[in-house]
């Protein structure tokens, strides 16, 4: 039910568990399994911030290894170049360094139907429907994971190095991420601050593409600025090789959300179709498999075209599902969109953060149709003046 991993959009970046020790005041008209999950929550935060030193006492100790004092001064770089370059909110965040003494922070529980992509959502304060479930404790997911399996729904597990509470909190740096390669934990931070400059209450796939584009982007530019030319190779390779594998999982997706008849809204996210379906349901899950199977060939040869590269070993190591499938999806689907946004406003950073202000008031219906529009493969049933005036008000100033 669960691998670990090390990329994003397959568990390398945590999701949003923001404001969710603020919760407990609704609890008292939730279940006891919400209950318990927004104990778990509560404190699991208090716990991160009580383990959590400050980084210049740190630095002025003597007993701090050597290791860890470079990774906290490049840290601190990463800061101001995040403030004064990218122009993210940098505020307190990653003042304080907290070893956790665990791979993940924090581990996420994803589920969809067996016979469909349209993802399961859960209800937040605050920040509305989201399309995950996040523990602290790695039991306490695969517990709830296997509970919904019980249910009948593809459940996904994966465990995650960094989440952002959106500045209710002053995050940390963790351990859990900090000894990355200097272009990964220059993304991480980059990415994760960038969900407290924009924010869609209740769009995962919003968020996390924006966050993800911030990030690429911005260690792009800071590994140019460093004049790193091999580190910046290497990390261009890698970016290749993730857009590679992302697009592989959205072929897989549309296959998929064929045989299933999954439809699409009128924002063009995925659900469930309501239609009857004429396969049996051993027949659809015998034409899953095969669809499945196919996925792990092609991997097979795009792995070998990378000269044998293995860090997407781990993710098809373990059963793959519609859960896992969305997954990579909530990260890399829009982003091409994104990356086309900031393109149209000149690859300035400030107009483009702008731009992706207004799409997060928008809407949800407008919002994703002004998205689609911005790349390929938007969903060619929508009123075409319409759209082009919803992306005239997006990529206005």
């Amino acid at each position: 039910m669960k691998e670990p991993s090390r990329k994003p959009g397959v568990g390398r970046i945590g999701r949003l568990l923001a404001a969710l020790a603020l919760g407990v005041v609704v609890t008292a008209l939730c279940g006891c399994r919400t209950l318990s999950f927004y104990g778990q929550a509560c404190k699991g935060q208090y716990e991160l911030l009580a383990r959590a030193r400050p980084i210049p006492k740190l630095l002025a100790d003597p007993q701090t290894p050597g290791e860890l004092k470079e990774r906290l001064r490049l840290l601190l770089r990463l800061r101001v170049f995040a403030q004064q370059s990218l122009k993210l909110p940098v505020d307190g965040q990653y003042q304080k360094y907290a070893d956790v003494r665990r791979r993940f922070v924090v581990w996420n529980v994803e589920a969809a139907p067996e016979f469909s992509l349209q993802p399961k959502t859960w209800w937040y304060p605050l920040v509305g429907c989201l399309e995950y479930r996040g523990y602290f404790s790695e039991r306490g997911a695969d517990n709830y994971g296997s509970w919904l399996e019980r249910k009948g729904w593809d459940v996904y597990v994966g465990g995650a190095q960094a989440y952002s509470t959106l500045g209710w909190f002053k995050d940390p740096a963790l351990s859990t991420f900090l000894f990355e390669p200097d272009g990964d934990l220059a993304e991480v931070v980059f990415h994760e601050l960038a969900h407290k400059r924009v924010f869609a209450s209740g769009d995962t796939d919003f968020n996390e593409a924006f966050a993800t584009t911030v990030g690429q982007e911005g260690a792009r530019r800071w590994l140019q600025a460093r004049g790193t030319t091999a580190q910046f190779a290497a990390y261009e390779a890698e970016l290749r090789r993730a857009a590679q594998f992302a697009r592989l999982i959205m072929e897989t997706r549309a296959q998929l959300a064929a045989l299933y008849g999954d439809e699409r809204d009128p924002w063009g996210k995925l659900v469930a179709t309501r239609k009857q379906r004429d396969a049996a349901p051993r027949q659809l899950r015998r034409e899953k498999q095969r669809i499945l199977e196919r996925l792990k060939q092609a991997y097979s040869g795009l792995k070998a075209s990378w000269g044998g590269d293995t860090e997407y070993d781990a993710w098809f190591s373990r059963q793959v599902n519609n859960a896992k499938l969305n997954s990579v999806a909530a990260y890399y689907d829009l982003v091409p969109c994104f990356q086309e946004l900031l393109e149209r406003n000149g690859s300035d950073l400030e107009r483009f953060y702008q731009a992706a202000e207004r799409l997060a008031r928008m809407p949800d219906p407008q919002r994703r149709q002004s998205l689609r529009l911005l790349a390929p493969g938007a969903p060619p049933n929508y009123n075409k003046g319409r759209e082009a005036r919803l992306v005239r008000a997006a990529s206005d100033n």
